[in-house]
Parts: C-alpha cells; sequence; structure tokens
C-alpha cells in the first residue's frame, strides 16, 4: 500500500472526530447566527451610513484603467458599504486601485455588503487584470532568439499563474462561502497570489535589458498591483473576524496553538496514538513503492522520466517511486497533474539526478535545472540534485521548485551560482544540504530550511560568494527565505583558501527581499558585515533581514551592516518566521517529516 499523505486515524478516533464534528456543526450554526449579528453591529458603528461621500470610481469596467471618475452623494446603504472599502483597503499598497473599482461595483450593485462579497469581486478583478495583461503580450514583437525563447518560458509561466488564479477564484466562490471557510483558506490564498505576482516577475526577468522588457514591466504593473490588494483585503478579512470573540473561540476550539502541539520526543503531533507514531515512522524511513526506477534493469523502468510517464492519470492517495543507487543524466519534471508523488532514493550521494545545462552555454536559467518540481504536494527524500557546469558556468541551477506543500527531506543540491531556486509557493527542508557559491539558494518562494547544512564552495578567483538572494517584489507577499537551526560552513576546497575571499548571507534579488537566519551555527568564514547590497542602494530601505539567537564565529552582529531593513530580532519577532507561523506548518506535519513547529530552544 503507498504511503499516504495524511495522518493514520484508527477507528476509534474516527468515531471520536465525527462526535465533536456533530458537536461543532451545531456550534458553528449558532456562531453563524451570532457572527451575523455580531457584524452587522460592527459596521453601524464602524459605517455610519447617514453621511454622502465623495468616490472615485472607474471611468469603465476594464481592469486595465487607471483613470476613475467622481460620484456624488450615496444612499445611506451605498455609503455604509462605501465605509466597508474603506475599512479594506486600508493599508493597501495600491489605495486607488483598490477603492475605485470596488466604489463603481457597489454603486451598480448595492446589495454586495459583506467583506466575502468584497474579497470574491476584487478577486475576480485581479483574475481579469492578469488575463488581460497577458493577452496584451501578443501585440509585441519578439524579434531575437532570445526574446523568442523568453516568450515561451511566459507562456508556460502564464499557465501555471492561471491554474493559481482560478484556485483562488474558486476557494471564494459559490453560495455556500462562508467569512470562515474563507479565513480557514487565508494560507491557501497568500500562497496562491503571491505566486501569481511572482509569475509575472519571472516572465519579465527572461528578457534581456531593452525597451522591450520595459514595456513589458509597463504592461504588467497594473495586473501586479491589483494582485497586491487582494493580498490586502485577504488580510484586513481575516484580521476583522480573528478580533470578533465569538470568531476567535471557535478558531481555538479548533485549532491548537501549533506551537505547543509537539512531542518534544519525536516532533509528531501530542495527540497521535503510539501506533499512529509507529505507522508514521515506518512509513517516513521506508515508504512502499508504486514503482522502482534502476539504471541496471532490475527495476521497473531505467529512468525516472520513464516512470513518471507511466504514472497513472488520476491517482488516490500518494504515489511513490523508489529511485535506486545510480546517476540519472536526464532532465526530471514533476509536471502541474503529478501531484502528491514521493521520491525517495538510497542516499544522497548515492541516488542522483544530474545536468550541466548553464547560462553560459547559452541556456536561460529557468530551463537549466534538470529536475524541477510543478506538482503540489512533493515529497523527495534521501536524493540529490546536482549541476556540474561548474562556477564557470554562472548561473546553473540544481533544482527548481515552483509547486505548493513540498518537502525535502534527507537531500543534496549541489552547484554552484544559483544552485537552488526555491521559486513560489510553500516550501519545506528537513536535513538537507546545499552547496554553492553566488545566490545558490534563490527565489521568491516562502521557504523554511530546518537543520539544514549550508555548504560555501570555492569561487572564481574574481568572486564573492553570497547563500541566499530572495526575491519577493511587493510588500505583502507572505514569502522569504528562513533558515534555522542550520549550519553555514565552507567547503573543504574554500577552507584554505577562505580569507582572499568575502562571504556574504544574502543579497537582495528584488525590492522587498526578506531573508531570516536565526538559531543557526555561522561559520567564520561569514564577513562581519554579514549582508551585502545588490547595486547600490536599491532595497536597502525596503528589504527585511533579520537574524535571532544565532551561535558561531560568524554571528557576532556589532560590525553588521547599519541599513535600516536590517535587525537583530528579538524572540517575539522571531515567532512569526516558525514553521507554524511563516508556513503554518501543520500540513508539514501531515507528510510524516518530523519538524519543530516553534523554537529549539
Amino acid at each position: 500500500m503507498a504511503f499516504q499523505d495524511f495522518d493514520v486515524i484508527s477507528e476509534r478516533r474516527r468515531n471520536e472526530q465525527k462526535a465533536k464534528l456533530k458537536k461543532r456543526i451545531i456550534m458553528g450554526v449558532v456562531a453563524a447566527i451570532v457572527l451575523v449579528g455580531i457584524i452587522g453591529a460592527v459596521f453601524v458603528v464602524v459605517l455610519p451610513g447617514n453621511d454622502s461621500k465623495s468616490n472615485s470610481t472607474p471611468s469603465s469596467h476594464s481592469p486595465s484603467s487607471s483613470s476613475y471618475s467622481s460620484s456624488s452623494s450615496s444612499p445611506p446603504s451605498i455609503a455604509k458599504s462605501e465605509k466597508m472599502v474603506e475599512l479594506v483597503c486600508d493599508g493597501a499598497e495600491y489605495k486607488d486601485k483598490c477603492e475605485g473599482p470596488l466604489s463603481d461595483a457597489l454603486k451598480n450593485d448595492p446589495s454586495m455588503s459583506q467583506p466575502k462579497d468584497i474579497l470574491k469581486y476584487y478577486a475576480k478583478y485581479a483574475e481579469d487584470a492578469v488575463n488581460a495583461a497577458f493577452a496584451k503580450t501578443e501585440t509585441l514583437n519578439f524579434e531575437s532568439p532570445e526574446e523568442q525563447g523568453a516568450y515561451e518560458d511566459c507562456k508556460q509561466i502564464f499557465s501555471d499563474a492561471k491554474i493559481d488564479l482560478e484556485a483562488i477564484t474558486n476557494q471564494v466562490s459559490g453560495d455556500n462561502i462562508d467569512l470562515r471557510n474563507i479565513t480557514n483558506s487565508t494560507p491557501d490564498l497568500n500562497s496562491w497570489l503571491s505566486a501569481v505576482i511572482s509569475y509575472q516577475q519571472t516572465c519579465i526577468d527572461g528578457f534581456p535589458e531593452g525597451q522591450l522588457k520595459t514595456d513589458l514591466e509597463n504592461l504588467f504593473k497594473d495586473s501586479k498591483e491589483f494582485v497586491s490588494n487582494t493580498l490586502n483585503i485577504v488580510s484586513k478579512v481575516g484580521n476583522f473576524l480573528s478580533s470578533l470573540p465569538s470568531f476567535r473561540s471557535l478558531a481555538e476550539e479548533k485549532h491548537q496553538s501549533p506551537l505547543n502541539f509537539l512531542d518534544k520526543r519525536d516532533g509528531f503531533p501530542n495527540w497521535l496514538s503510539q501506533k499512529d507514531r509507529r505507522m508514521l515512522k515506518a512509513a517516513d524511513n521506508r515508504p512502499t513503492p508504486n514503482v522502482t526506477v534502476a539504471k541496471d534493469g532490475s527495476g521497473d523502468f531505467k529512468t525516472i522520466s520513464e516512470a513518471l510517464a507511466a504514472m497513472p492519470k488520476t491517482y488516490e492517495g500518494r504515489y511513490v517511486i523508489f529511485v535506486k543507487e545510480g546517476v540519472y543524466d536526464e532532465t526530471v519534471t514533476i509536471t502541474q497533474k503529478m501531484q502528491n508523488v514521493t521520491l525517495f532514493g538510497e542516499g544522497s550521494q548515492k541516488s542522483i539526478i544530474t545536468g550541466n545545462k548553464n547560462f553560459r552555454d547559452g541556456t536561460r536559467t529557468f530551463l537549466t535545472a534538470p529536475f524541477a518540481v510543478l506538482g503540489d504536494g512533493f515529497i523527495g527524500k534521501s536524493m540529490g540534485f546536482r549541476n556540474t557546469a561548474g562556477p564557470e558556468g554562472h548561473q546553473a541551477v540544481a533544482a527548481r521548485v515552483q509547486a505548493d506543500r513540498v518537502v525535502f527531506v534527507n537531500c543534496r543540491f549541489e552547484g554552484y551560482q544559483d544552485t537552488l531556486y526555491a521559486q513560489t509557493h510553500r516550501q519545506f527542508y528537513r536535513s538537507c544540504i546545499i552547496s554553492g557559491t553566488i545566490d545558490f539558494i534563490f527565489g521568491d518562494a516562502a521557504a523554511v530550511f530546518q537543520n539544514c547544512i549550508m555548504v560555501v564552495r570555492k569561487p572564481m578567483d574574481n568572486q564573492q560568494t553570497i547563500i541566499t538572494a530572495q526575491g519577493r517584489v511587493d510588500p505583502k507577499q507572505t514569502t522569504g527565505i528562513v533558515l534555522q537551526k542550520c549550519i553555514i560552513k565552507a567547503d573543504d576546497s574554500l577552507v584554505p583558501v577562505k580569507a582572499q575571499f568575502k562571504n556574504y548571507l544574502g543579497r537582495p534579488w528584488k525590492e522587498y527581499s526578506r531573508t531570516v537566519i536565526m538559531e543557526s551555527d555561522i561559520g567564520d568564514l561569514i564577513h562581519p558585515e554579514g549582508w551585502l547590497p545588490w547595486a547600490g542602494d536599491f532595497a536597502l530601505k525596503t528589504l527585511y533581514y533579520a537574524e535571532y539567537a544565532n551561535t558561531g564565529p560568524g554571528s557576532k552582529t556589532d560590525g553588521r551592516v547599519n541599513w535600516p531593513t536590517y535587525h537583530v530580532i528579538n524572540k517575539q519577532e522571531a515567532a512569526q518566521f516558525t514553521v507554524a507561523q511563516f508556513l503554518k506548518g501543520s500540513w508539514v506535519q501531515g507528510t510524516g517529516v518530523p519538524s519543530v513547529q516553534g523554537f529549539y530552544n
């Protein structure tokens, strides 16, 4: 039987849960009635409805419209709704693009008066804006081979973005969707929306510098801002609900504090029975494979790609592929349709996927990885991923990961520049080794590396080394790189000459780059300043870099950069970057891979 994606629960526990569910349904009905009353009362207080207000409304219903006409006095019901628009748009980075379309919608449909209605409308508005922007790319001329190739990447990227956009609108649509459902889905909505922003930027980044790239940046400007505003609205709706006592008590009854529910012995939830623990541990160590890959012909397939191509189009549960020892020189892609796949080998230095595509030889960075994960729910165990292009190959990715709820455990990522592309969505790395020279962990995912080893290799003579290059492009994105309880050390090749090179923890690839290093051991190779600018003062006033409770000779912070956006944080602030808070990490526990949801100490 294939290793399942969710916790194994005994029949007795199922019966207990049914009884609890029945109780919760009754409580939910009562709470819903109370909630409606409270919402009404709150908006009577917060949204006084007898005044008239001048609002800016869209001059047309086109998402790309950036000018809004003024409206005159409004009936009391519309005035209250417009006050609610002000509430959900408060804090938006692009407030005119938030209030304008919503005010216009309310003028045409005054019944759209609840937060869920506003979120539903605006999410669809943002989806239309992204679709419209990409449709306009067909009017551009892509003349050089580089431009034509980059546009082909854009097409693939947009198809991925479209899946996330559809998931967002489906999540917030339907007559049976209530505020509680939306709030429970907030982590998913944040992940999807953040990814859509990243996808648009990835499309732009693929083009060489020039007028065409500038035109694309202008083309996607409005749609990126609409998606950013949607992230803000999701946050506002969630914050509003969490402030209501009746909703908060239900949430607390349903979800224990994720920082307190783990057993210190093995990292599993403390409510799991001993039998369930044993089953999960056994599954984690050696899941039963559906198929076996072996280069010597002793398995079902000789290549991993063949095994994936033969995978059933529909499969219930987790599909497990065992990879016997060998170096597999092939390009392996876990596609969007291949969800809940486990790929496990005989060891990260025994079962290895390798390649040598690189930027120097004319391959775009996006396509250099011999291994790419697009299918959600992927688990990689005891595998190696390697790009052998060397430091002279410049950008040469070993693995590109853009799927959601991805876990790697006991894996090894080997390369030089751009080794691991943590591109989008939520990712968790446990007890892995990542080696490289320049920006060798980069991307715009929400990624936590726990109990991992970052190995800095010897670069070329004219280079310096940088471990991370996080690519958050908007302050509302819930993305960032977190290194927790990791070891940062020099590779054996670098140790004798480490004084000849400057080595840094990270630099800002994009304007709102966010990286946190906590409870980690930092070797003496790291430069006292710790962090490196990208170019001039770019992003130095908008990034977020932080350190907490690190040890080792390279952890001293008294010589760190004096940027206002660099912080030495306390435990309370660091808590938001734990697995439980940053990844909403209960899904990690469901994989059977142990994790520390809070702090080690």
